[in-house]
């Protein structure tokens, strides 16, 4: 039976629930992975409701405990106070059923970049939720028409790109499908101007700007360390003195999870069929041995229990 789930389950600590007094009261996140637990961070510290859906009790305790967690090493670098990570937690609810969001005006799903799991999530939020709520994808590469294809409401259907780590990166690029109307952009637009983004509207295209452009950087940079060209930590440091970056490639891909570039990749790479988006074999090889990045503590490089580089 589906269940909610408070922080008083997980011993967090839980005060009472605020009204934000705005358009945005109450916002639905679907998945509660490592990019769902920042973008309920965000749009709880930015003073609106959140409620957090999760397929079952083990991964919604997960998710919590993970948000719970992240806030934890913010306040250990001095990113953010107790009280802050108590205002974030009174605005947070978790719950396994999506009838839970029959009466929010916005939900956002953060699971994997899985086509048939988003577009089955669209059905079932429709089916339950409000005829004007806006629903809005935070995929990185699959293609919004296709999505909101067949579904009852193609107008309200959206992409929101969020990049990891989000509480931190000011930016969001907002992804308008074929159909999506105006008045669902605008919006969104005014939402991501809400909870602190700085909004770029993109038309859809495989990849957008941000992923497109990105992956064959990233790619890039692991077939110069399989050529044996440089060690990794040499690339990165390179590239981050060369061109005063904060991170180098192979630590932003670790950031992102390697699972996840090789699904981006591969997505691109089916799309539009360039040689530049053909994921480099190092990176299968390292998916294939579950050195998945910072998330598992080993990826190109290896990582304590505060995801700090060892």
């Amino acid at each position: 039976m589906a269940k909610k789930l408070q922080f008083e389950d997980l011993e967090s600590p839980l005060i009472h629930h605020r009204k934000t007094g705005d358009q945005f009261h109450t916002v639905g996140v679907i998945g509660l992975g490592v990019m769902g637990q920042g973008i309920v961070e965000t749009i709880a510290g930015s003073g609106i409701e959140v409620i957090g859906v999760e397929k079952n009790d083990v991964a919604l305790k997960a998710g919590l405990e993970g948000l719970t967690h992240a806030m934890d090493l913010e306040i250990k670098r001095w990113g953010k106070t107790a009280s802050e990570k108590r205002a974030v937690l009174s605005r947070v609810r978790g719950t396994t059923a999506m009838t839970d969001l029959k009466d929010v005006d916005i939900v956002i799903e953060a699971v994997d970049e899985n086509f048939e799991l988003k577009r089955s999530l669209i059905d079932q939020f429709y089916a339950i939720g409000k005829p004007k709520a806006v629903f809005i994808s935070n995929t990185a590469s699959l293609s919004l028409t296709k999505l909101a294809s067949n579904a009852r409401h193609p107008d309200q259907i959206i992409g929101m790109h969020f990049l990891n780590p989000v509480p931190v990166v000011p930016l969001v690029e907002i992804v308008r499908g074929m159909k999506t109307s105006d008045a669902t952009f605008a919006l969104v637009k005014s939402f991501a101007r809400r909870i602190g983004k700085t909004p770029v509207e993109v038309f859809e295209y495989p990849g957008f700007i941000t992923t497109r452009i990105i992956l064959t950087f990233l790619n890039e940079a692991m077939h110069v360390l399989m050529e044996g060209i440089a060690s990794a930590d040499h690339i990165d440091t390179a590239m981050k003195l060369g061109y005063n970056m904060q991170t180098g490639p192979l630590e932003m891909a670790d950031n992102m999870g390697l699972d996840e570039v090789l699904a981006w990749m591969d997505s691109l790479w089916r799309e539009l069929g360039e040689p530049r988006y053909r994921p480099c074999p190092l990176l299968r090889r390292m998916v294939r041995e579950g050195k998945l990045g910072k998330k598992v503590g080993e990826g190109f490089f290896k990582y304590n229990e505060d995801g700090k580089r060892k």
